[in-house]
């Protein structure tokens, strides 16, 4: 069996090891986050090119024997069979080589930005990190998102292509990183986004994210000078009110923060509200006609190989998180001083669990995805927490 691919058979129900009477409830409520201080001792673990082989993977019975560290402190010895991919808190001298699949075209380091046209008036915009898209019609431009990490270059980019003034804006959903450069491009568009980004973007009250001026509950075509952008809701993934943005003559989809062509996803799945819900999303893209995927991040557009990919990942994880969970004894190896902290030994738990996740995908994944060994770690938290009380 190759490493991150599941058994035949396997996970086809989560069956987790009897727990302690006192930790029953927290296994259902506990959210992880490991400490920053988490084996800090062991930051050239994440030194890639010169961790020596009997680092890399130490099992608690091989360990010599050694003085007790001082309490709140990283243990002298680390948990059995610790990935040399350094966890969450740990300074990395250097990360993974970004895969040759995960490049884009390079940016114009004088303008800060990329323009790719997709055909028919519709062109993406990227400074490499960010994307957001226009459409050019006879009397206007419309604008989908505006990231305020180059917000204030979009009207030199849309002067590339043509005079026209921006009259139209979509928003993909109510997150600031996407939409927060909206006063950057002047005027009085009108602005359209899915009922529930209208919801949450009265709550936040944010000068630089203005209130849409149309919603809609299911689906909206924005049909203008003959070019159209159909929007359609598919439920909470990322967060209530994002939206699938089909621009149906170039067979272009734009979905932003559910797929990251080439890339290892955002950590804990983008934060995700919905981790199956957005799970279920990759899957759904997968399906429809496109030809060119754009997904508000990273560094190129995608194709319907690189959402194979996504969703390969995503079930490897699921397995691995699984079969952790399912097999780790929790309080194994707690020192026994801490048994009367419930939380100290479900921690000690998770922390063991997440290692197996990590060690299990590594071998498969960290050349396949850009940024795998950045966010590797919170992957593995959120799934098996998703798992767990989901």
């Amino acid at each position: 069996m190759r490493p991150g691919v599941p058994r035949e058979g396997e996970n086809q129900g989560l069956h987790l090891p009897p727990l302690p009477e006192a930790l029953r409830s927290i296994a259902m409520s506990t959210v992880r986050v490991l400490p920053l201080v988490l084996l800090s001792m062991l930051a050239a673990c994440g030194r890639q090119e010169s961790v020596p082989p009997a680092v890399q993977s130490v099992s608690a019975s091989q360990a010599p024997a050694a003085k007790a560290s001082e309490p709140g402190t990283p243990a002298v010895i680390p948990y059995a069979n610790m990935p040399k991919i350094a966890p969450i808190g740990v300074r990395i001298d250097k990360h993974l080589d970004v895969p040759e699949s995960a490049r884009g075209p390079a940016i114009d380091p004088a303008k800060g930005y990329r323009l790719q046209d997709l055909g028919d008036g519709l062109y993406m915009v990227t400074e490499g990190a960010y994307q957001s898209m226009f459409l050019v019609y006879d009397k206007g431009v419309v604008v989908v998102d505006a990231p305020p990490t180059y917000a204030a270059k979009l009207p030199a980019a849309i002067a590339e292509i043509t005079k026209n003034p921006i009259t139209h804006v979509v928003y993909s959903h109510s997150h600031k990183d996407h939409i927060g450069g909206m006063p950057a491009l002047g005027g009085k568009p009108i602005i359209i986004a899915q009922e529930e980004t209208l919801r949450l973007l009265k709550r936040d009250n944010d000068p630089d994210r203005p209130l849409p001026t149309v919603t809609f509950k299911d689906a909206y075509t924005l049909d203008v000078g003959g070019k159209k952008l159909e929007l359609s809701y598919h439920g909470n993934g990322h967060e209530p009110g994002n939206i699938f943005i089909s621009a149906p003559k170039q067979k272009v989809l734009m979905v932003v923060d559910v797929v990251f062509p080439g890339w290892m996803p955002w950590r804990r799945f983008a934060v995700a509200q919905d981790v199956f819900g957005s799970i279920a999303q990759v899957d759904q893209i997968g399906t429809l006609g496109w030809e060119t995927f754009v997904g508000g991040h990273v560094t190129r557009t995608g194709t319907h190989a690189d959402v194979a990919t996504q969703a390969e990942f995503y079930r490897d994880l699921k397995a691995a998180a699984g079969k952790a969970l399912s097999t780790t004894k929790p309080g194994e190896g707690v020192n026994p001083q801490d048994l009367n902290n419930p939380w100290a030994v479900f921690d000690d738990y998770i922390d063991r669990v997440v290692v197996q996740c990590v060690d299990t995908l590594t071998p498969k994944w960290q050349s396949r995805l850009g940024g795998y060994d950045v966010y590797i770690w919170d992957q593995c938290y959120s799934m098996e927490q998703a798992l767990r009380i989901d």
